[in-house]
């Protein structure tokens, strides 16, 4: 890949989300008055890459339809489109039932016992994980993959109709590793409390190091809740993830999560835990 362009063979088959997007941006690009070729020049791709995008056959970067937005006007048309195309790139394939779910969820709960979740990730702390686990990606792949997490952060938003609460419980240990370094974990741990404190549907927890009875096990887990008050559940492990949707897996989840928010630090705790491991740094 070169400036957000991939070779032919890279390109999905034409579907019909596809399609539609592609339409949706050539619309708002005649609407402007804009050539292919001059909106090319304009979003820094190729005239031979947005010819692809705007007839369904090539997946848009997320590069591209924020540069798109740009030009277009900022209706914020491409990136509520771009949420419901059928394929994602930079996340996993297990993962994208899932990620698709989270964008309507009204309320969404994550216990990490691995890295810190993708939703409170800095870019550099992104980019470290993905050179930690082997296979090491290329460059496209390693940019694909930290624009598609960061891309997701737009899920905090306070803004969005109707919001969505978020509850997230990290294992102290997780933060001790210092994943990419002191300075990666400085802004990290800076971040976490920035997000945590300036976004109020945002709570965070800290499960200490110590703890003789812990709820958490059997791993990492997440609940989400759609604007119908219905729950699903997610798990994931080394090169999977299962999306659950049996009523009585997601009761034994849910009796787990709530024994983790008891057994971890409250959020006041957890704050002044954060700020004494930056300070440590």
């Amino acid at each position: 890949m070169v400036d957000g362009t991939f070779d032919n063979g890279n390109e999905p088959d034409p579907s019909d989300s596809l399609r539609t997007f592609g339409a949706v941006v050539q619309a708002l690009r005649e609407h402007a008055g804009l050539s292919r070729e001059e909106f090319a020049a304009l979003v820094r791709f190729s005239k031979h890459t947005v010819a692809s995008i705007e007839l369904g056959r090539r997946m848009p970067d997320v590069k591209f339809v924020e540069r798109a937005e740009e030009v277009l006007g900022n209706t914020g048309a491409l990136r509520k489109a771009l949420r419901h195309l059928g394929r994602q790139p930079g996340l996993a394939a297990w993962f994208r039932r899932w990620a698709q779910l989270e964008t309507t969820a009204i309320s969404l709960c994550t216990y990490e016992c691995r890295l810190v979740p993708g939703l409170l990730q800095t870019e550099d702390y992104a980019r470290a994980v993905s050179l930690s686990v082997p296979p090491v990606p290329d460059e496209d792949e390693l940019a694909e993959r930290v624009v598609a997490r960061l891309a997701r952060q737009e899920l905090l938003s306070t803004r969005r109709q109707p919001p969505c609460a978020f509850s997230f419980i990290i294992e102290q240990a997780v933060l001790e590793r210092r994943t990419g370094g002191d300075d990666v974990t400085r802004e990290l741990l800076a971040h976490i409390m920035d997000v945590d404190a300036r976004l109020w549907n945002v709570e965070v927890q800290v499960m200490p190091l110590r703890k003789t009875v812990h709820a958490g096990l059997d791993g990492p887990m997440q609940l989400l809740e759609t604007p119908n008050n219905r729950w699903f559940g997610y798990s994931e492990g080394q090169e999977n993830g299962r999306l659950i949707t049996d009523s009585k897996e997601i009761s034994v989840l849910h009796q787990r999560y709530a024994k983790l928010r008891s057994q971890a630090l409250t959020p006041e705790d957890s704050r002044g835990l954060l700020e004494q491991m930056r300070g440590a740094l």
